[in-house]
């Protein structure tokens, strides 16, 4: 699903497993743009942060594999 842009606080599911991941950062690299995700659990000081880069459309910008679930917050 696209958004407009990608800010931090936003939570995206992870389509595979259906956990819920916080958008901590978002930078961009030369031409790329990356949004990097923890876990929005209770153990996630303890879990490894994730990388993604961010997938830009005519509908807005998404991060593949990841689901935007604050439907109408944005």
């Amino acid at each position: 699903m696209a958004v407009k842009n990608i800010k931090l606080g936003q939570v995206w599911r992870q389509d595979e497993s259906g956990r819920d991941f916080l958008v901590t950062k978002v930078y961009s690299e030369v031409f790329s743009q990356y949004a990097v995700l923890r876990p929005a659990e209770v153990t996630a000081p303890d879990q490894p942060t994730v990388k993604v880069k961010v997938t830009k459309a005519a509908e807005g910008v998404a991060l593949p594999g990841f689901s935007f679930t604050q439907e109408g917050a944005f």
